[in-house]
């Protein structure tokens, strides 16, 4: 159909914290006030992504919200309308409060509203897409297909399919003792193990159990925003905890605990996110003291335990004398990919217990097929080979992407190698000193101010490489340097 003229807009006035909520909204209030007429002819999302500047696919799903919601309607072969019927027009104004009536809810926090339009629009704004995750590309998938297709013949015939215990399968939880007690040097039983789906479930089960009555919760000064919201969700208030090149301040939670009583202790010590350190012995000892002393509980989330590079990385708190106060989470999701939802907590047999009450009021137990799939392959060892061949590629690309920080930035910046994981945190505060960057865009880097909730200038960024290949870092940190040269003189 040949337009006339071509209709434009203009999302800087329009509300919304996103793109895709920015663009609704424009689309919207253009509607309602006539500028944009029923039965008239709306741009195709690719040409409309085009004018915008941003991704289609965010122009998409725009769309297809409309239309549920009975705004536009979409002709095949020829595009999409306005609807001639849009809703809560011609209502009365006693019928239209009843449309618009709302059903009253708690607001979530600034945090979590940030972290779900995250979540929504990966593609928007280039949010927080790599900081350390692993490379999907990389999932031996037909080893998993065929067992995932043969598990499923199993229990099918075994009419093993139905309801089953909260805390996890007995196969994967067995497993997961095992790969505890020998890999990581912990002592647990059966009754100390449950099944999640992922380490974030067991972080908001753990908050969720505990009682924010008892004291506040402790974080570290930059930490993994998911965590710190879901403390705040259940009624904690959050307490931070500095850091430096040991990992948690010891020194600086022993003021917080003569001035606070604390309910818990939230640490990642392997691979402290995002500052990639690890946290040292003695400070490990000091800690688990200070909990068998104050009486508050450690949650340990070790969600990267398997990609260490040296050759003896040291234990996990969970493992060491007087660890009754530690609750240990970890994660399969780092090993394959976060499409994987299966993690596991390792605690006392009643907090198990505790956690596996709230499971049943969530989703009554985990997904019983890729359970079994999991214990299989870590029953057959493939797990440990997967986890043998990804973690000297991930090593190899640790490698290369600090090679080529050097080659690329020489001394203008520096960075220590990380011991593990999948990141390099590199301080940037002499090449953008003087200068206004208040974001990147760069998909595999995030600044450091992206992990505090506090105005603070960023110093440093947090570069992932575990999730790009050798050619892929090479053309990232090449970009990154175009624009860290051309951010602007402060004003």
């Amino acid at each position: 159909m040949l337009r006339p003229w071509q209709v434009k807009f203009w999302l800087e006035d329009s509300p919304g914290k996103t793109l895709h909520s920015k663009l609704l909204n424009k689309l919207t209030s253009d509607i309602k006030a006539g500028r944009l007429v029923s039965g008239s002819m709306l741009p195709g999302t690719r040409p409309l992504a085009n004018q915008l500047g941003i991704n289609r696919k965010t122009v998409q799903q725009v769309y297809e919200e409309l239309e549920a919601q009975g705004w536009l309607i979409t002709k095949p072969r020829c595009g999409t309308f306005i609807s001639h019927n849009l809703p809560e027009q011609g209502l009365s104004d006693q019928n239209e409060q009843i449309v618009n009536q709302k059903i009253n809810t708690t607001s979530p926090s600034a945090l979590l509203d940030s972290l779900y339009q995250n979540a929504l629009n990966p593609l928007d704004e280039v949010p927080i897409t790599n900081d350390g995750i692993p490379d999907t590309r990389l999932i031996p998938y037909e080893l998993l297909a065929r067992t995932y297709r043969r598990i499923c013949i199993n229990l099918s015939r075994s009419s093993n399919l139905g309801y089953g215990d909260p805390r996890g399968t007995d196969e994967l939880r067995h497993s997961v003792k095992n790969m505890l007690c020998s890999d990581r040097f912990m002592n647990c039983t059966l009754e100390q193990i449950c099944i999640v789906r992922g380490s974030q479930m067991g972080i908001y089960l753990t908050s969720k159990i505990l009682n924010p009555s008892k004291g506040v919760m402790v974080v570290e000064e930059l930490c993994y925003a998911a965590a710190k919201a879901a403390f705040e969700s259940n009624g904690f208030k959050v307490v931070k905890c500095k850091l430096d090149n040991k990992g948690l301040c010891v020194d600086n939670l022993r003021d917080i605990l003569a001035n606070n009583n604390v309910a818990g202790v939230y640490v990642t010590p392997h691979h402290q996110y995002p500052t990639t350190v690890c946290l040292s012995m003695d400070r490990r000892l000091s800690l688990l003291s200070l909990s068998r002393e104050y009486n508050f509980a450690i949650i340990e989330d070790d969600y990267d335990h398997e990609f260490h590079y040296a050759a003896n990385p040291i234990p996990p708190l969970a493992s060491l004398p007087h660890s009754e106060n530690v609750i240990h989470i970890g994660s399969m999701s780092k090993v394959f990919a976060p499409g994987l939802r299966l993690g596991y907590i390792a605690a006392t047999s009643q907090f198990i217990e505790r956690a596996a009450k709230e499971i049943v009021l969530i989703d009554r137990q985990g997904n019983t097929i890729s359970e079994h799939v999991l214990s299989d392959l870590m029953e057959s060892g493939e797990v440990k080979r997967h986890i043998r061949r990804t973690r000297k590629q991930y090593q190899e690309r640790r490698d290369h992407a600090a090679n080529e920080f050097h080659r690329v930035f020489g001394s203008s910046i520096s960075f220590e190698v990380p011991s593990g994981g999948m990141a390099i945190w590199v301080n940037i505060s002499k090449l953008i000193q003087g200068k206004d960057l208040k974001s990147l865009n760069n998909k595999d880097s995030t600044l450091s101010a992206s992990y505090t909730d506090e105005k603070v200038t960023s110093t440093h960024l947090r570069f992932g490489f575990g999730a790009i290949s050798k050619t892929e870092i090479t053309e990232s940190i090449e970009k990154l340097s175009k624009v860290l040269k051309l951010c602007p003189k402060e004003s």
